[in-house]
């Protein structure tokens, strides 16, 4: 019993320790995700593993509904349509299944939101590398020390945590704060 209670005491220790280190970058990145939207341009979002359901999840608050009835939002997710991540990983790389998809579907002013715990993953880089080609604002979820993402990215959020479940838990909580801001100001 006190195992468990000690595991929700952690993560939710992790997650307002994170909150009060970021309160006014996520302000920030809520700005920049409405003035996209309100562009006319679109959110990509991928990942890996527990992040890619993650990124599939996002999508569909913004293009479905969070918590209010309101205008779909453009929103992605780069890691359903099993057809194109195996055509490119078997032509080419597992490396470069988003990055294809971003050169194919990105445009100048999107943004390119990538979901890795590691803040190293192979695909997450390329992705990152092909949207700064092309003008899209980058925005990394990471965990551990951030890795290569947290210098590749317009925008980081860090988890600075060691355990991958309690970074996913951040990155979830942090993504619903992002979609509940974003929905209120877009629904206006």
């Amino acid at each position: 019993m006190n195992e468990i209670i000690n595991i929700f005491r952690k993560s939710a220790e992790i997650k307002i320790k994170f909150a009060e280190d970021n309160a006014a970058r996520i302000e920030e990145i809520v700005d920049v995700i409405v003035n996209i939207l309100q562009t006319g341009k679109k959110i990509l979002i991928f990942g890996n593993g527990g992040s890619a359901a993650d990124a599939q999840h996002i999508a569909a608050e913004f293009v479905n509904r969070y918590l209010l009835d309101r205008n779909p939002l453009p929103a992605l997710a780069l890691t359903t349509d099993t057809s194109i991540i195996t055509s490119i990983s078997n032509d080419f790389s597992f490396d470069d299944i988003f990055s294809k998809q971003i050169t194919a579907l990105g445009k100048r002013g999107d943004i390119a939101w990538g979901i890795t715990t590691s803040g190293k993953s192979r695909n997450i880089v390329r992705a990152f590398e092909a949207s700064r080609k092309i003008g899209l604002t980058t925005l990394g979820f990471t965990g551990k020390d951030g890795g290569e993402i947290a210098s590749l990215v317009d925008y980081n959020f860090n988890v600075n945590c060691e355990i991958t479940p309690r970074i996913q838990e951040t990155h979830l909580t942090l993504a619903h704060v992002i979609c509940e801001f974003v929905e209120k100001r877009m629904a206006k």
